[in-house]
């Protein structure tokens, strides 16, 4: 049994451990271009803006894929904000990640219309190419509310992250 004085100096040392070993925020932010593969391809163009420590960070991302009236692939616009969990040290120059997010969307097409909640989970790998730039790798599962046409959208695409 400890007793609460021991209890005190091995919280102490915890906590000054953590405080230590700590690593400043790191910041960064994407432009990426890809694809909405669902119902079939359509290209997509975005940003993402994020925040992080060692393990675990937060950002924020728009994207917009566009419109197709004559094969009838609706515009699809987001907006999510997200939480993600890295690997701490890269691993041969790569760092991966997994992420899960939600927010707005907007689907178009033609005169319809719908904006709603929707969520998504994916991952990804962030390639050192040189210094602060890195290759971005991602993969989405997008999953929206109300009352849009495809339920489920996937995303893949490639950026240019810069860290800050």
């Amino acid at each position: 049994m400890i007793s609460p004085m021991n209890r005190r100096l091995v919280l102490a040392i915890v906590l000054v451990s953590a405080v230590c070993a700590a690593r400043p925020a790191s910041a960064d932010v994407t432009a990426f271009i890809g694809a909405a593969t669902t119902p079939s391809n359509r290209p997509v163009r975005g940003f993402a803006a994020g925040a992080g420590f060692l393990v675990v960070g937060f950002e924020f991302e728009y994207s917009d894929a566009v419109e197709n009236l004559e094969s009838a692939l609706p515009g699809f616009k987001t907006g999510m904000g997200n939480v993600y969990v890295q690997n701490p040290i890269e691993t041969a120059g790569m760092q991966f990640y997994g992420t899960i997010g939600g927010g707005l969307y907007r689907e178009r097409l033609g005169d319809l219309q719908e904006t709603s909640f929707g969520t998504n989970v994916g991952g990804g790998v962030k390639i050192s190419l040189a210094g602060p730039l890195r290759l971005r790798l991602d993969y989405r599962i997008f999953t929206l509310g109300g009352d849009a046409q495809h339920r489920s959208v996937q995303r893949i695409y490639a950026g240019l992250t810069l860290g800050l």
